[in-house]
């Protein structure tokens, strides 16, 4: 049974919704000084101490887009090597890995993408956790979501009308993500299957609509069947 967990990434965007959150599980939130993903010896010795029944991994690197064009060696110690650093220690201690992972993963064109559908990045960011979900998938005391997230509020000015994605704020993603933290395998976690704009104008009403000229692929909506029939056992 999981009660203790590490959480990597520990001053992020989601780990500071997940830190807003009463629950029965017991978050150990570590930093990038804390917990050194790129040194098999800080996770090791994270491990021994703590002793945790399971670590979400949330540590990496994301934003902004572009870093991970322009600094493609970052993004590889980061996203690719780090993970895979922390499936080794987790599988040699035998402590459950949970990787959040992204639904840029898929190709982005026929929409509807269930977890076993075949996948191709569109950019380096999600070929980077591709790679760490390579590792991840090595190991089969571990579970891999695929989420589609953003901050509360959106204060982006413009929103696209022509990308389809399943767009849901973080603390309402929380609430799934707990419920599931127990099972093994891959999930997608999102929200409703909609266009950013009409997402974004729910709770923006000055938002302006604006087209996708292959910033982001235009149908990356996520089939969500599999994580609704889990939530409801």
């Amino acid at each position: 049974m999981i009660k203790k967990i590490i959480v990597t990434g520990g001053e992020g965007r989601f780990a500071k919704e997940l830190k807003k959150i009463k629950s029965k599980y017991k978050f150990l939130f570590k930093n990038k000084k804390e917990l050194n993903i790129l040194s098999f010896q800080s996770i090791e010795k994270n491990l021994r101490k703590l002793k945790p029944d399971a670590v979400i991994h949330l540590g990496g690197l994301s934003r902004p887009m572009s870093i991970h064009e322009k600094n493609i060696n970052l993004s590889i110690d980061l996203n690719i090597i780090g993970t895979a650093n922390l499936v080794k220690a987790c599988s040699k201690n035998n402590i459950k890995i949970i990787f959040l992972s992204t639904s840029y993963l898929y190709p982005g064109k026929k929409g509807d993408y269930k977890e076993e559908d075949p996948l191709l990045p569109w950019n380096n960011y999600g070929w980077s956790k591709l790679g760490a979900e390579s590792a991840v998938q090595m190991y089969k005391n571990s579970l891999i979501i695929r989420a589609c997230m953003t901050e509360r509020p959106f204060l982006h000015k413009y929103a696209f009308n022509n990308v389809k994605c399943n767009f849901i704020f973080h603390d309402e993603f929380i609430k799934i993500f707990l419920k599931v933290l127990r099972f093994k395998g891959i999930l997608n976690i999102g929200g409703k299957s909609q266009t950013i704009y009409s997402f974004a104008k729910k709770y923006n009403k000055n938002v302006k609509k604006k087209k996708s000229k292959g910033e982001l692929p235009l149908n990356i909506n996520m089939s969500l069947k599999k994580v609704n029939k889990l939530v409801k056992k």
